[in-house]
């Protein structure tokens, strides 16, 4: 999944794509270079960012998925928590939404997803992204998230919602051995049996590992992108996907194969 952020304060590329026209530039080369599905965002979610309203998110990501959908054939995400966001992109092309708040934040939210026949992530986040990483403190945070993310899949299910792809949310209201200790027992995630969306993406704890900023986190994100691979990720949400396709590439030949019980 490439990420497409529509927006001025992204933590990583913040400022580069808020023009349109740019930004379905971007998006047609992140198709070119191999991307599956191509997630569009009209809000920073870093931790301490400040929320957009709605009509200006609105604003700036349905010009840009209403192009991409007319000359992508691979889907098109849109990456809020706001339903009245998601509506309308949805009515303009997206078949995703990539919620943060795992359709919490909005009770609206399901019923829409719903209507429209689309596709929901629902990713754990403890607090909001302007607090979030004031600090997040976990008992257990590998079973509370799993947990959670079952019970958000349930929630969803009962709503109507068929497609649904759940995400343990590196980086948003965990420390740095919270989002290691996740990649380490991502298996114990991806047994809730749902589809697993990881997004390691120039995060801050590869950061905090090799001391680097955002921009030389390339190789840090081939690491996490193969750990979380190997451990049943299915989808990898990403910056840099033609690195990233050649890293899952290989990732996919080489992970471990469970072993086949044959009864004689």
């Amino acid at each position: 999944m490439g990420i497409l952020n529509v927006t001025p304060d992204s933590f990583s590329d913040g400022g580069k794509f808020l023009d349109p026209e740019r930004a379905v530039q971007q998006g047609m080369r992140l198709a070119s270079d191999g991307a599956d599905f191509i997630d569009v965002g009209g809000e920073s979610t870093r931790p301490g960012s400040e929320p957009v309203d709605e009509e200006e998110e609105i604003r700036r990501v349905v010009p840009v998925i209403a192009q991409l959908t007319k000359s992508l054939r691979i889907p098109i995400s849109i990456d809020t928590y706001k339903a009245r966001v998601a509506g309308a992109a949805l009515a303009a092309g997206a078949v995703i939404v990539n919620d943060i708040s795992a359709m919490t934040f909005d009770p609206a939210m399901a019923s829409v997803i719903s209507r429209h026949r689309a596709a929901v992530v629902l990713m754990h986040m403890q607090g909001a992204p302007k607090t979030m990483q004031d600090n997040p403190v976990y008992q257990d945070v590998v079973t509370e998230i799993r947990e959670y993310l079952l019970a958000r899949a349930e929630a969803a299910a009962r709503a109507g919602i068929a497609g649904i792809i759940v995400d343990p949310g590196i980086g948003f209201g965990k420390k740095l051995e919270h989002n290691i200790r996740l990649l380490r027992e991502l298996r114990t995630i991806a047994s809730a049996g749902y589809p697993l969306l990881i997004g390691p993406s120039r995060k801050s704890f590869i950061g905090a590992i090799l001391d680097l900023p955002a921009g030389e986190r390339v190789e840090g994100t081939a690491a996490a992108v193969t750990a979380a691979i190997f451990r049943g990720a299915n989808i990898v949400r990403v910056h840099d996907v033609k690195e990233m396709k050649r890293v899952a590439a290989v990732s996919d030949a080489l992970k471990p194969r469970l072993p086949v019980r044959t009864e004689i």
